[in-house]
C-alpha cells in the first residue's frame, strides 16, 4: 500500500501542495485552481517557459491525490537535484534568480497571466542555472490590478541584493531569520544615505517602505489606483534596470588567492589532482560534496565526469568566482554554495520543518575534504574524533587531505588559538578515522608533506 506523505515545505498555497509517494515528489492541484491551471496550459505559457528552461516541466499522472475531495489534477514535476536557499547563494546567484523571476512575470503578462507570489524559494539552481519551480504561482491576469507580488519581490530579492551590494555581502544571512524576505523598513534603515540618490532604490525600497508604514497605520484607506498592462511592464523593466545596476561587493579578504599563496608546487597540485581523479574513477559516485572547495578547482574534476557536484565554501569571494566559472563553462553538474561547516544552515520555519537543514536535504555518495581538516581542528577547535564522526554520518566514501602540524598554513592557524587545541598529528588522525572508516588508499602529495586518503565507511 502506498502512503502519501505531505510535504512540510508546501502548505501555504490553497491552490495545491507537494506530497511524496514512494520517494517521488508530486503536486496536487486543487479544484480552486482549475481555471488558472487550464489557462497556464492552454495559453502556451507553460510550453514557452519550459522550452526556455525557465520553469520546471511536469507530467500529469493518474492519481486521486492525498486529499481526493479537493483534487483537480496531480502532476509530477521533474526533480531538482538539490534544494538550496538564498542565504547559501552568492550575490550573482541571487541576482540571476531575481532576473529570472522578472522574466517569468514578463512572459506571464504576455499570455494573460501574472505571478501571484514572487518568493525567492520559488527559484532553485538546476543544471548550472536558476529555474522557477512553483507551477501554481500563476494566476489569470485581471486588467487594471497592480502586481500583487511586488512587495514580496522587493523583500525577497531587491532588499538583500541592495544590502549585499552597498553594505556587506554577508547581509544575505538576514534571509535565514526572515523567511518572508527582509522587511523593507529594516532594509531602508540599514542602507547608506547615498542609496536614496539611486532612483530605483529610492522608489522600490525607501518610498516603498514609507508607503508600507502608511498602509499599516491606515489599512482601510482605498488606493483608488489602477495599473494598466503597460504600467506593469514598465514596473518590471524598472526593477530589472535597478537590479542590473547593483554591483557585487568583493570582500577582499579570505582564501580566494589560496592556490597562488600556499606551500604547493605546480607538481604537487598535479599529483593531488591526479589522485582525486583516480579515486573518483574508482568509486564512481553519483553525487559528490566538496567541502571547503575554494573556487572549485577540484570540484570540477568531479563535474567534468558528469557527477552531480556541490561545491561548498565559507568564503563569499570564492563562491562568487566559482559561480562565474560555472556560468562561463555552462557546467550543468556543478552547484557552488556558501556554507559555514561550523554553523550549517539549520531547519527553520513552521515546526522547524518548512526549510530543512542542510543535512536533511540529501546526502552525497562521496565527500571531498581537501585542505580542510586543519581549519576544523584549529578554527573550530574540534577534536579529530568528532570530525571523523561527522564525515561518517555524511557519506560512505571520503577523500580527505591531512595537513601536517609543521605546514605553514597550520602554523598560522595555531597562532590564533594560542596553543589551546586538541591533539593534532597524523597517527592520531589515522586512529580517529580508523574507528569509522576502512583505509583504502593513502598517497603522499609530492613536495608538500601532505597526505591524501581514500576512506570507505565501515559496515554496521
Amino acid at each position: 500500500m502506498i502512503t502519501h506523505a505531505l510535504s512540510a515545505t508546501s502548505f501555504r498555497d490553497p491552490a495545491g501542495f507537494m506530497f511524496e509517494d514512494d520517494g517521488t515528489l508530486f503536486r496536487q492541484v486543487n479544484r480552486t485552481y482549475r481555471g488558472h491551471y487550464d489557462h497556464l496550459i492552454a495559453s502556451g505559457l507553460y510550453e514557452d517557459l519550459t522550452r526556455e528552461d525557465f520553469l520546471v516541466p511536469h507530467e500529469e499522472v493518474d492519481s486521486t491525490g492525498p486529499v481526493p475531495e479537493l483534487v483537480y489534477k496531480v502532476i509530477a514535476p521533474r526533480p531538482v537535484e538539490f534544494i538550496s536557499y538564498p542565504y547559501e547563494w552568492c550575490f550573482s546567484q541571487l541576482r540571476d534568480a531575481a532576473l529570472l523571476t522578472l522574466a517569468v512575470q514578463r512572459q506571464a503578462l504576455a499570455h494573460g497571466m501574472s505571478l501571484k507570489d514572487a518568493s525567492v524559494y520559488n527559484v532553485q539552481f538546476h543544471r548550472g542555472r536558476p529555474i522557477f519551480i512553483d507551477t501554481l504561482s500563476f494566476e489569470t491576469y485581471r486588467e487594471g490590478e497592480p502586481w500583487v507580488a511586488y512587495r514580496q519581490f522587493c523583500q525577497h530579492f531587491l532588499a538583500p541584493l541592495a544590502l549585499m551590494s552597498l553594505v556587506d555581502r554577508r547581509l544575505n544571512q538576514l534571509c535565514r531569520t526572515n523567511l518572508d524576505g527582509i522587511p523593507l523598513e529594516l532594509a531602508a534603515r540599514l542602507l547608506p544615505n547615498r542609496s536614496r540618490l539611486r532612483p530605483g532604490l529610492a522608489i522600490h525600497l525607501h518610498l516603498h517602505a514609507s508607503m508600507t508604514r502608511s498602509v499599516a497605520r491606515n489599512p482601510r484607506a482605498p488606493s483608488g489606483r489602477r495599473f494598466s498592462r503597460h504600467a506593469l511592464l514598465g514596473l518590471i523593466d524598472h526593477l530589472e534596470t535597478t537590479i542590473n545596476r547593483l554591483r557585487d561587493r568583493p570582500a577582499g579578504r579570505g582564501w580566494i588567492e589560496y592556490y597562488q599563496d600556499n606551500t604547493y608546487t605546480a607538481e604537487s597540485i598535479e599529483t593531488k589532482a591526479s589522485a582525486v581523479a583516480a579515486h573518483l574513477d574508482r568509486v564512481k559516485p553519483g553525487r559528490v560534496w566538496d567541502l571547503g572547495a575554494n573556487t572549485g578547482r577540484f570540484s570540477r574534476i568531479a563535474s567534468e565526469r558528469s557527477i552531480s557536484t556541490i561545491s561548498f565554501d565559507l568564503d563569499v569571494d570564492c563562491v562568487e568566482a566559482n559561480y562565474q566559472e560555472v556560468k562561463r563553462r555552462a557546467d550543468p553538474f556543478l552547484l557552488p554554495l556558501e556554507l559555514d561547516l561550523l554553523n550549517p544552515s539549520p531547519a527553520s520555519g513552521w515546526l522547524n520543518q518548512e526549510r530543512p537543514s542542510l543535512l536533511d536535504r540529501g546526502k552525497p555518495d562521496l565527500v571531498l575534504a581537501l585542505a580542510l581538516i586543519h581549519h576544523l581542528a584549529f578554527t573550530g577547535n574540534l577534536p579529530l574524533e568528532g570530525v571523523a564522526r561527522f564525515f561518517d554520518r555524511l557519506a560512505p566514501w571520503l577523500v580527505i587531505e591531512f595537513v601536517p602540524p609543521n605546514d605553514p598554513q597550520v602554523a598560522r592557524l595555531r597562532q590564533s588559538v594560542d596553543g589551546l587545541h586538541h591533539r593534532y598529528d597524523q597517527s592520531h588522525f589515522e586512529s580517529c578515522f580508523g574507528r569509522y572508516f576502512e583505509l583504502v588508499n593513502s598517497q603522499p602529495i609530492l613536495d608538500s608533506g601532505r597526505v591524501l586518503y581514500l576512506f570507505r565507511r565501515r559496515s554496521g
